[in-house]
């Protein structure tokens, strides 16, 4: 499961800007088939920011090492007038984090090079040289932001493990929230905002307390830094972060801390305006509904007298990385909108929603520097790249996949609405097989997203193109649960799994086999975390598939309690499980796991704490009890997203072998697959 965005607008007035979802030939009798050693060829652009001067973008791009079995992140920077992008960073080390010192002379980024093992902060000289690293903190960094004259650095560094010797100890666990995916058990060291001067060796502490503290700040003038935390006395036992400012100077101890929101719910992400008398931040309003609540734009004083006002609840869509515009009058930022995500403003008093870049595509990061934004834009077809948008007009810099895709043959990809059973309209995206014959069906499998709150939209998975190449229609739907259509689209699902959510799915295969694409009698069905959950009621409750994969999925939810990391979202929606034991057993697919005919692939990481391999491993086993065909894979030392590029490859070596032999009726499974 992953935590969710959402949205759609009624009828506003808006400034548009249509983008078309680029297509690239598949006529060419040069061109391929896209294989899964194509996904290694995969460049992953992202993080552009804008130099003070507006000249330059410096940006991320990670490239994977398939025989080294790892991916390397580099620093590339391209002029904001295009041309060749230049590489700032040299391999043999994964560097993050691009920032321009103010001046704009130096460029730095996060690495841990050499023998340096931890995170720290290292910095480029435009004019040419090595790297020089700039902090040397024990423990190492996770954030780090310049002040605004280039004096000093805002700094965020996690406590010290006092386990000097490094040699294993007992986990002694105190906390509500004691683990999490990727972490593991949770301690009590938290991570705190510091301030460095470069040439210090030390940085000093401005905030303190059994808190964590992210998304720091410094205001426009240097004096003071904004942050978002949970302060609260149990900070584990609810989601109510708040934005805060602290003295850059004095810090908390001897200068105390202003609380700038006081909204019950989460509000993060926060944003000085130019003046740095106001603030704009990320605020869910409806802490009750957990994650199917709307993530809106709020905008308060920073001096913490007030004024808190939600600026987009009419919107009913999520909104992400709110940033005030060069003039102080608008706000811009991400809006998530019915299979897109959007670069959007408002005025600060709420008013002229402007969609500003919008179309078939999705719009990721973004930065600003006086006329210019520059941005990372993915389409369906297509990888993010770096573009900017200037005067209402958009240029692409980077093309960092086209000599990849040029020689690849690419699926039509169809947008389509449909009704649900009771009604309601449901949209998403039909892929076709790569040279597809109209009025011919085809096999059909039904890929379902994570989330639950969240929506396939226009930009690039990996997962239909392979299918497509493979002879496959592939059905990407957004049901309810999903997000980018409104809250009450999304909060139907709450306690209440598996029900509209699986009518809207199975609405999706009954339109495909009207349209006369999907082959009723080669359907097959699966996703990955709640893809891979929503998966389990589908085969739970229908013999339609001839074949299921579930990857990283829960299927009996009290066994989970305590053993994920979502015990305050369990609680919050089903009750405590010995309170409500009836909730929590109704959902559950376990239960029903001896209606399952369909032969399942489970799939997931060994240490997976985000969705556990224990599901998996419950239904493999009870499946295997009952006489049913299926299979259990779990990868050692992977948590949620499996990481390791050998694995990547086997995960979809094995989604082909699956579906060709159960949906196809291709021959068995290749003999090392099943080992």
């Amino acid at each position: 499961m992953n935590m969710p965005l959402k949205a759609r607008a009624a009828v506003l007035f808006f400034v548009s800007f249509f983008l078309f979802l680029p297509q690239v030939s598949a006529q060419s009798g040069s061109q391929k088939l896209l294989s899964i050693d194509n996904y290694f060829q995969l460049k992953d652009v992202g993080n552009p920011v804008i130099s003070p001067d507006g000249e330059w973008i410096a940006y991320t791009m990670r490239t994977t090492d398939f025989e080294k079995d790892e991916t390397e992140t580099r620093i590339w920077m391209v002029s904001v007038d295009g041309g060749e992008p230049l590489p700032m960073t040299a391999k043999g080390y994964s560097a993050g984090d691009p920032q321009w010192s103010p001046g704009g002379s130096y460029l730095s980024f996060t690495a841990s090079r050499g023998e340096e093992e931890k995170t720290q902060v290292w910095v480029l000289d435009r004019r040419g040289g090595e790297a020089q690293q700039l902090t040397d903190i024990e423990q190492g960094v996770s954030g780090y932001q310049w002040s605004p004259d280039g004096s000093r650095l805002l700094l965020l560094i996690k406590d010290k493990d006092e386990n000097e010797s490094g040699d294993p100890e007992p986990y002694v666990i105190d906390r509500r929230q004691f683990k999490r995916d990727y972490t593991g058990y949770l301690d009590r060291r938290r991570t705190h905002i510091y301030a460095f001067t470069p040439g210090d060796t030390s940085a000093v502490q401005l905030t303190y307390g059994d808190y964590d503290h992210s998304s720091p700040k410094w205001s426009p003038d240097g004096t003071r830094i904004l942050f978002s935390s949970n302060r609260t006395e149990n900070p584990d036992g609810n989601f109510n972060t708040d934005i805060w400012v602290v003295d850059a100077g004095t810090g908390e101890k001897d200068g105390g801390l202003v609380q700038v929101s006081k909204n019950p719910g989460s509000d993060h992400s926060p944003s000085w305006s130019p003046s740095g008398d106001r603030i704009a931040y990320v605020s869910s309003i409806e802490p009750d509904k957990i994650w199917y609540a709307t993530n809106h734009l709020a905008i308060a004083s920073a001096d913490g007298s007030g004024g808190e006002r939600v600026l987009t609840e009419y919107i009913d869509r999520n909104i992400s990385s709110p940033e005030f515009m060069e003039d102080g009058s608008r706000i811009r930022f991400v809006l998530e909108d019915a299979g897109e995500s959007q670069l959007a403003s408002v005025s600060v008093n709420g008013s002229d929603l402007r969609r500003e870049v919008q179309g078939d595509l999705s719009v990721g990061a973004f930065d600003q520097q006086g006329p210019v934004t520059a941005l990372t834009i993915a389409h369906f077809s297509s990888p993010e790249d770096i573009y900017t948008y200037e005067n209402g007009e958009l240029n692409r810099l980077t093309s960092a996949n086209e000599e990849l895709f040029s020689g690849l043959k690419m699926p039509d990809v169809e947008e389509i609405t449909f009704n649900s059973a009771d009604g309601t309209e449901i949209h998403g995206f039909l892929v076709k097989p790569v040279e597809y014959r109209e009025g011919s069906r085809v096999p059909t499998l039904l890929w379902i997203h994570g989330g639950p709150v969240a929506q396939f939209e226009h930009s690039f998975r990996f997962e239909p193109h392979l299918f497509a190449s493979n002879g496959y229609a592939v059905l990407m739907v957004n049901p309810r649960g999903s997000s980018g259509y409104g809250q009450a689209f999304s909060e139907v699902l709450f306690a209440d799994w598996g029900n509209k959510d699986y009518e809207d799915v199975m609405a999706a295969v009954d339109y495909a086999v009207e349209r006369g694409i999907a082959d009723p009698e080669r359907l097959g069905v699966g996703g990955w975390s709640y893809g891979g959950i929503l998966t389990n009621y589908v085969i739970t409750k229908t013999d339609r598939f001839e074949g299921a994969i579930s990857g990283a999925s829960e299927t009996l939810y009290r066994s989970n309690y305590g053993h994920d990391h979502y015990q305050l979202h369990w609680e919050m929606e089903l009750g405590l499980p010995w309170e409500t034991p009836e909730k929590w057993e109704r959902i559950s697919p376990f239960n029903d796991v001896a209606n399952i005919t369909t032969p399942t692939l489970w799939i997931g990481g060994a240490e997976d704490w985000n969705v556990p391999i224990l599901g998996s491993e419950q239904m493999y086993q009870a499946m295997k009890r009952l006489g049913r065909e299926t299979l259990l894979v779990v990868y050692p030392g992977e948590h949620h997203g499996i990481r390791r590029p050998a694995f990547q490859k086997d995960r979809y070596e094995r989604y082909l072998q699956w579906f060709g032999k159960y949906v196809k009726g291709q021959d068995g499974l290749d003999p090392s697959m099943a080992n």
